[in-house]
């Protein structure tokens, strides 16, 4: 833990330098696709020099300046599975962008779904040393919260304070520069898998690019997709993504839970594809164009070319209907939508006062998938588009987009996180101090 902890201020260190000399670029490192960003920082005055308001009024200190895509390739479940693969896509898509925004970047903010995430909240009370809450008091409470035995194998990757509490007043979102006697916070933990983020470090490293931050999916989906009364009252984001689906909540503006589902749109293309006997590329398009959860009477005599290059005549041209189609589909959408409940519901979300579930991700964009969703999850459901970012191409607008808007909000406005206060060596928590000793020891 101590050592991640230096990890990350590090990369906080060079997210701030990145900053100053005004270009970060975001790579979204997906299953289906990897997509890349690139950003210019150069505050809201110089944005708007026909003084009118630019899109997102208040939050346009940068603009998106260059943005590429490229098929995912050596990535299965958000989870690296080639890595020379891997870095040739992460090269395609960032000497794509860097050439569209006319500018070369260093730095990196890199997210990916999958690695087994798990959720932990903490909590830990001091009484105060002055009557003032100063930084160092928030890093002496953050540091007494007592860390569960994660496992070995595990990384943290968020821990986010999501609530103060001074004396009897909970709720407060920063409690610096306040009066009291003792001071709480509860805090909510999220581990990954350990081999998942060093395989992703070391692949952009070998892509000469210096990672200045790393984050979840699912989190920077939720930025992204919930709008600011669904972030305050509680809301779930689904990120439908390609070869996993995740699965995040938010309350008061904080993430508070997060988990994958090792399913996606990839699986159900399978699906198609073995089902109808046809390639991957050709279940694709025929999902893409024809696809849909709910059958009707139309969709019987609605006849599909399956299309082919076989040089079988008979076999190129077969037809399907549409409601075969649906029949096929279903049954995998379902089960992704089951296993979502299923985390939903350990997570207690029924006890949240606002129960909104948004939709999201480029799996998302089945029709009626929303009419399917709000009958297996038993809520209101909506389908959810990223928020509009300055410069943003038309063609990066869509659900798909939604990690990878997300992250660049993420990158402009980060949340304070453990690793942003200077927390003295004597307050580790024992048990991931000596965790950190032993690793120290082991390998040095």
């Amino acid at each position: 833990m101590a050592d991640f902890y230096h990890t990350q201020r590090a990369m906080r260190q060079m997210r701030r330098q990145a900053l100053q000399r005004g270009v970060i670029a975001i790579l979204d490192v997906g299953s289906s696709k990897t997509a890349c960003l690139v950003l210019r920082f150069d505050g809201p005055e110089q944005l708007s020099e026909d003084n009118s308001i630019g899109s997102l009024a208040g939050q346009s200190a940068f603009r998106v300046i260059g943005a590429a895509t490229t098929r995912a390739r050596g990535v299965q479940f958000g989870e690296i599975t080639a890595m020379q693969e891997t870095e040739r896509a992460i090269r395609t898509a960032v000497q794509a962008a860097q050439k569209m925004a006319d500018i070369r970047v260093d730095h990196v903010i890199a997210c990916f779904s999958g690695a087994s995430p798990r959720s932990y909240g903490l909590d830990a009370q001091i009484e105060l040393e002055g009557q003032v809450v100063t930084e160092a008091e928030v890093a002496r409470v953050l540091a007494a919260c007592d860390v569960p035995e994660y496992g070995s194998g595990r990384e943290v990757l968020h821990a986010q304070p999501v609530n103060f509490a001074l004396d009897h007043r909970s709720g407060l979102i920063d409690p610096r520069g306040q009066l009291g006697q003792a001071l709480s916070v509860d805090m909510h933990m999220l581990t990954v898998d350990a081999d998942a983020v060093q395989n992703l470090v070391h692949c952009v490293k070998r892509c000469d690019l210096e990672l200045a931050g790393i984050a979840s999916s699912a989190y920077a989906s939720g930025i992204s997709a919930l709008v600011e009364d669904e972030q305050e009252l509680g809301a779930a984001c689904v990120d439908m993504g390609g070869g996993s689906t995740g699965v995040s909540i938010f309350m008061k503006k904080h993430m508070i839970y997060a988990d994958s589902v090792r399913m996606g749109g990839d699986h159900v293309t399978a699906d198609i594809s073995m089902g109808l006997g046809i390639p991957a590329s050709n279940a694709e398009r025929i999902k893409t164009f024809y696809g849909g959860v709910h059958a009707t009477g139309m969709d019987d005599r609605e006849l599909i070319e399956i299309g082919g290059d076989t040089g079988d005549y008979e076999h190129d041209r077969r037809t399907v209907s549409r409601a075969e189609l649906i029949g096929i589909m279903r049954p995998r959408v379902e089960e992704i939508l089951e296993e979502v409940r299923v985390r939903l519901d350990a997570a207690g979300f029924e006890h949240l006062p606002s129960q909104q579930i948004v939709l999201t991700g480029g799996g998302s964009q089945i029709p009626g998938l929303d009419g399917l969703a709000s009958r297996i999850l038993g809520q209101q459901v909506r389908l959810g588009r990223p928020l509009r970012v300055h410069g943003l191409p038309q063609a990066a607008t869509g659900p798909g987009f939604a990690s990878a808007v997300g992250l660049a909000l993420f990158a402009a406005h980060p949340q304070d996180e453990w690793w942003d206060f200077e927390i003295p060596v004597d307050r580790y928590p024992a048990r991931s101090f000596r965790r950190a000793v032993k690793w120290f020891r082991d390998n040095w």
